[in-house]
């Protein structure tokens, strides 16, 4: 009796190079360099491990010509660029049942680059300070009537902490409501002029309560300062720092008025759950050097940058965030605590229907076929069998260390 056909269809990419591929090549070049440790240590194994045996899996088999499909289990590692297309899936979803029929404003508070050694070295500290001061600035600007809104607005922070050549850039997309709930809670006032608030006014606003909560951190002793940062454990070298930072403004851009609510969610996928650089942009790995594409905003055009392997795994791990660190937040009358109250008042402000109620989560095979029209639960060799969970594969264990950072590679044939 002749075999039944193998169809492998596991969870890695076809990519030709990837992030796993370069970590794969070169984490012992950059360990003779860098420390790897803790949570950095543990975002290459993820990386290394996402859709191998190593992390387990299944086995499904076709009802009909009995094909075997290797299903590897995903790392679910927030930084790993291969797992993020779902968890973006469903929280745009969940926005979407949220989304008003309004104006909304798309604005990006940046920090100065001066400050990226120490927000490097005190990523929670200096982040959380950056979400409060831009929450308080907005909310603050919302709140004065000379704005003309004289409310409470609602806004999504999403932070991002790179740019285009993966160096350091630490900046907020926030996505507002244009329009502001009165201070007594009985009306809504929509944003009726072509701009949100005035760029150089946040600025000023923005840099004065961010200077603000770090001198009070630094006082309180909340700050680390290793290496280049070291002078500064002399309050005289601070003070001469912060008042540096005075003398220039402070980036805020307000970009143009977003009318139509499918850009909204357009916008709202383009800044959520990315990671620094997706496999996407990644060309070519050769002698040890990584070529990459990137958007040159000074010409508006994709261009590319050939850098180091090691430079590279540098400035990858450079964007790790501290565990448990939430980079999207809500407020004003979109914070989680008092949204969905918020939001069925202001549906009865604006003459809305109520809200549906929140649809049964889809399953990742669902979410898969309405993504890409692709049906996984149907044979892909025979094409009229379904595909059933047949044997379960368990995690790969007894590794040593370098094993562990070092997985071999593996075969791309079911066993």
């Amino acid at each position: 009796m002749s075999q039944p056909p193998k169809c492998n269809v596991t969870c890695m990419e076809n990519h030709k190079i990837d992030i796993a591929h370069i970590f794969r090549e070169h984490i012992e070049d950059y360990q003779r360099k860098y420390p790897l440790q803790g949570q950095h240590y543990k975002i290459v194994y993820d990386v290394l491990s996402c859709r191998t045996a190593y992390l387990g899996g299944h086995i499904d088999k076709c009802d009909q010509c009995e094909a075997e499909r290797v299903v590897y289990n995903s790392c679910r590692n927030r930084h790993c660029p291969t797992c993020q297309n779902m968890p973006r899936e469903r929280w745009l979803k969940a926005r979407k049942q949220e989304l008003l029929p309004l104006t909304y404003f798309h604005t990006v508070f940046t920090l100065p680059h001066e400050l990226n050694p120490i927000i490097v070295s005190n990523k929670k500290v200096m982040l959380d300070i950056l979400f409060k001061s831009v929450a308080e600035t907005l909310l603050t600007f919302g709140h004065h009537p000379k704005n003309g809104l004289g409310g409470k607005l609602g806004f999504i922070a999403i932070l991002h902490s790179w740019d285009q050549r993966l160096n350091a850039h630490f900046h907020l997309h926030c996505l507002i409501a244009g329009g502001a709930i009165t201070e007594d809670g009985k009306d809504f006032k929509p944003c009726t002029h072509g701009y949100l608030f005035n760029e150089e006014a946040l600025g000023l606003v923005f840099r004065g309560k961010f200077m603000e909560y770090m001198s009070q951190a630094y006082q309180s002793g909340s700050l680390t300062l290793p290496g280049i940062c070291a002078p500064y454990e002399r309050p005289e070298k601070f003070k001469q720092f912060t008042n540096n930072l005075f003398l220039h403004n402070w980036v805020v851009s307000v970009q143009k008025p977003i009318t139509r609510p499918e850009f909204v969610l357009e916008y709202l996928g383009r800044y959520t759950h990315r990671v620094a650089i997706s496999n996407q942009r990644i060309i070519s790995l050769k002698d040890g050097l990584v070529t990459l594409t990137y958007k040159n905003r000074k010409t508006n055009k994709i261009d590319t940058i050939t850098i180091d392997a090691v430079e590279f795994i540098r400035r990858f791990l450079l964007h790790a965030l501290p565990q448990g660190f939430v980079r999207v937040r809500h407020f004003g009358f979109l914070a989680n605590r008092n949204k969905t109250a918020n939001l069925a008042k202001l549906r009865r402000l604006l003459d809305l229907p109520p809200q549906k109620d929140k649809a049964v989560e889809q399953s990742m095979e669902e979410m898969i076929r309405e993504l890409t029209g692709i049906d996984i639960t149907t044979c892909p060799c025979c094409k009229k069998g379904t595909m059933q969970l047949v044997a379960e594969i368990p995690i790969y264990t007894g590794l040593s260390p370098k094993q562990l950072i070092r997985p071999p590679a593996l075969s791309r044939s079911a066993a």
